[in-house]
Order: C-alpha cells, then sequence, then structure tokens
C-alpha cells in the first residue's frame, strides 16, 4: 500500500503522532468512564428504587438513564465518522472512508471559492506589504549577501547541469541566424557614414600613407628588380636603370606628398569613394548584394565557426569563476544592486507601489487562470489517500477534541432526562 502523505501528518513526526495516539487513548478512556458511571449509577438507583428507596431515587435513575442514552448517541455519532460502530455497516457511517473523495473535491471548492479569488488575493498581499517588508530585508547587508550566494549557487548548478553540447549548439544556431537573417548593407553603410563623416577615419589614412611611404622608401631593390623584369629584352641594362630609378624616384615622391599633404588629391579621391561606398551599402543593390556574399563567406569561414563554437565554453568559465569567487565583480554588482533595490523599496514610494502592483498583478492572473489547477492539487492527493488510513489519520488529529462530545452529551443527556423527569413529575 502506498505511504500515505497527508496534512494532518503531525510536525512533531513519529514522536508527536505517538503523543496524540497516547493522548486520544486516554479521552477515550475519559469518555468511556463517563458512560460506565452513568450505568453503574442507573443499575443501583434502579435497585434502589425496587427496594422502596425515597421518591428522590427516580431522579437520579432518570437522569443516569438519559445520560446513557446521550453518551451512547454520541459515541455512535463520533465513531461513524471514522467507521463502521462494532463493525456493522449501517447506512451513512464510516463517513470520511466512504465520501473521502467527495470530501477533497468540497475542500477543494472550499478553497478555490473562499481563498483563490482575485479580490482575496489583492487584499491580502496590499495588506502585507510584500515590497515594503523585501525592501527592508534586502537593505541588510547580510540578506544582500545570503541572496547573492544563493543566486550564486543556482547559477552554478544551472550551468553545471547543462550540457556543453546542446548549449553550444544552441548559441551556434541562434548567433548564425542572427547574423544571417539581418543584412550586414544597411547598417555598415550607416556606421561607415558616421564614421566618415566625423573624419574618424583620417588617423587611419595617415596610417596607411604612412606606411606606404616607408614600404618605397625600404623596398629600392624591389622596385628596380620589377621595372627591369618587365623591360623588353632588347633594351640594354643601363637603360633599363636608370628608368628604374626614375620610376622609382616618381613613386617614392608621389608616396611623400600623399604623407604629408592632408589635401593631396589621391586624399580626397580617397574620402569621395568612402562616402560613395558607404552611401552604395545602404541604396545600391548589387553593393549590398555583394555585401551579403562577404557576410556569407565569412560565416562559414573555418575559423568564425570555431570562435563561434567556443563561445559557450569561454562564458561558462567565466561564469563559473566569477560565481565561485565571493570577491568577483559580477558578484559584487549583484550584492550592490539588492541593496540598491532595498534602499529604494523602503524610501521610494513610486516604486513600492509599482511592485505590489505587479506581485498583485502576477498572483490575480495566477488565480483567475490557474485556480482550477491549483484546487486539482487538493482533490488529485485525497483521492489518492487511502481510506482507512486516512480515517486513521485524520481520527488522530481531532479525535481527542471528539471526545468531549461523547463526554458532553453524557453530562447533557443526564440534566435533559433530570429536568424531563422532574417537569413529569410536576405535571402529572
Amino acid at each position: 500500500m502506498e505511504q500515505l502523505t497527508t496534512p494532518a501528518d503531525p510536525p512533531g513526526g513519529l514522536a508527536g503522532e505517538e503523543a496524540k495516539r497516547a493522548g486520544l487513548r486516554k479521552m477515550k478512556l475519559v469518555a468511556l468512564s463517563f458512560l460506565l458511571g452513568a450505568f453503574v449509577i442507573f443499575l443501583l438507583a434502579s435497585w434502589a428504587q425496587s427496594q422502596g428507596w425515597p421518591a428522590w431515587v427516580g431522579y437520579v435513575r432518570a437522569a443516569a438513564e438519559a445520560g446513557m442514552v446521550g453518551a451512547l448517541a454520541d459515541w455512535f455519532a463520533v465513531t461513524a465518522l471514522f467507521r463502521h460502530p462494532l463493525g456493522i455497516k449501517i447506512p451513512h457511517t464510516a463517513i470520511i472512508p466512504n465520501k473521502k473523495d467527495a470530501l477533497g473535491k468540497s475542500l477543494g471548492e472550499f478553497v478555490g471559492s473562499n481563498f483563490l479569488s482575485e479580490a482575496v488575493i489583492r487584499d491580502k498581499l496590499r495588506r502585507v506589504g510584500i515590497s515594503a517588508r523585501l525592501g527592508g530585508w534586502l537593505a541588510q547587508p547580510e540578506n544582500a549577501e545570503r541572496v547573492t550566494s544563493e543566486v550564486a549557487t543556482v547559477l552554478r548548478g544551472a550551468v553545471t547541469v547543462l550540457r556543453d553540447d546542446d548549449v553550444q549548439a544552441v548559441v551556434e544556431q541562434a548567433v548564425a541566424r542572427r547574423l544571417l537573417d539581418r543584412p550586414w548593407g544597411p547598417p555598415l553603410g550607416r556606421l561607415l557614414a558616421s564614421v566618415f563623416a566625423d573624419g574618424a577615419h583620417h588617423k587611419l589614412v595617415d596610417l596607411l600613407c604612412d606606411r606606404g611611404y616607408e614600404w618605397v622608401r625600404d623596398n629600392h631593390t624591389s622596385m628596380l628588380r620589377v621595372v627591369s623584369d618587365r623591360a623588353p629584352s632588347w633594351s640594354p641594362k643601363f637603360v633599363d636603370e636608370m628608368l628604374a630609378d626614375k620610376v622609382y624616384g616618381e613613386v617614392l615622391s608621389f608616396a611623400w606628398a600623399i604623407k604629408t599633404d592632408v589635401n593631396h588629391p589621391m586624399r580626397l579621391a580617397l574620402d569621395k569613394f568612402l562616402v560613395e561606398f558607404a552611401q552604395d551599402l545602404q541604396t545600391d543593390p548589387k553593393t549590398m548584394e555583394r555585401a551579403e556574399q562577404v557576410k556569407q563567406q565569412v560565416i562559414e569561414h573555418q575559423e568564425v565557426q570555431k570562435l563561434i563554437g567556443s563561445a559557450w565554453a569561454t562564458a561558462k568559465g567565466m561564469l563559473l569563476t566569477a560565481a565561485e569567487d565571493p570577491s568577483s565583480e559580477l558578484r559584487k554588482r549583484v550584492r550592490d544592486g539588492l541593496l540598491t533595490l532595498g534602499d529604494k523599496l523602503v524610501s521610494d514610494d513610486a516604486l513600492r507601489t509599482k511592485v505590489d502592483g505587479w506581485v498583485e498583478g502576477a498572483a490575480a492572473y495566477v488565480v483567475l487562470n490557474y485556480s482550477n489547477e491549483i484546487t486539482t492539487i487538493i482533490t488529485d492527493t485525497v483521492e489518492r489517500w487511502d481510506a482507512a488510513e486516512t480515517a486513521q489519520k485524520i481520527e488522530l488529529q481531532v479525535g481527542r477534541d471528539l471526545q468531549f462530545i461523547r463526554i458532553n452529551g453524557t453530562v447533557v443527556g443526564a440534566l435533559a432526562g433530570l429536568l424531563i423527569y422532574t417537569l413529569a413529575q410536576l405535571l402529572f
């Protein structure tokens, strides 16, 4: 049989359950002693009455007789809740075992109607003042540190549990899709246009001009060899050398002019070309198509794919290191953010009202859309309980108090019987 776990299980565990069982047995003996006492008094009074004792014995006998009836009736009522009295299957007895599912359904409906209503939830949350309490709690440094540690623990657990291959595949797919889905031409053109308009590219142009001049200056031999190799075979060698020197000098002078003159026509032409290129990236279909082709080649490149694939491994290592180090920048920022949030929730009425509204709205949404599912937890749980064990558990929790019904039935029955017998004597 499935182990029954019910809300009736005592919080004190086995020791508490044994104590309640002992208390129940004791109260049953007390209630039974009242019944036996009434029975003994009834027998003695009946004997005394048969022996001709004074009239007051009749009053005692009537009280004892009514007390027995009341005790038996209440014993039957209390016992019928949990089992069949004396094992006799009388209709409408063993109510809890037989009506367990119906009681669970009624309990679920009662909870749903009276506790899981939007008005009740909103009123309760409004009176509790969650944001103010949370703010006061978070404003304490030790509490902020505690939350930070818990967040770090959850983060470490989540990162550790995730399979690297699965996460890496998701990252690769997400990054690649995002890069592929969005065209590069227009945004790149707008970026370049902004850079060119501000003149931020001039330093790069200066660097290229400097390096170009230095290369020409330092490669005299290479320049001569290029000119000589392209000269006609019938041309004299000294003519080739003179021509190569002339070409080299002109190239060196041209490179120097570009390097030193910021308004050189070549520089101005380059600026014009760059501006037009930035505009073409935004408006010219052919240029934009070429940009997409370049994008595809870049993304499909082996090194780029390797870089995207290693993104998760890098991020994972950084997260684990930051989460484990109490002095890391990540934990420090989380801790400072929690302290700041706590202070604002305490001092900022507008923020506190907004947060309370969010909490109330979220709770109301859950209640309005999932109250049936919540109450189903009650009904389904009760349905899974074993009927006999459920009755035993409930009796263990409330049976001791129910024995007072038997005791009161004995006392009240005796008083009622005495009153009725007295009225009868007075009237007849």
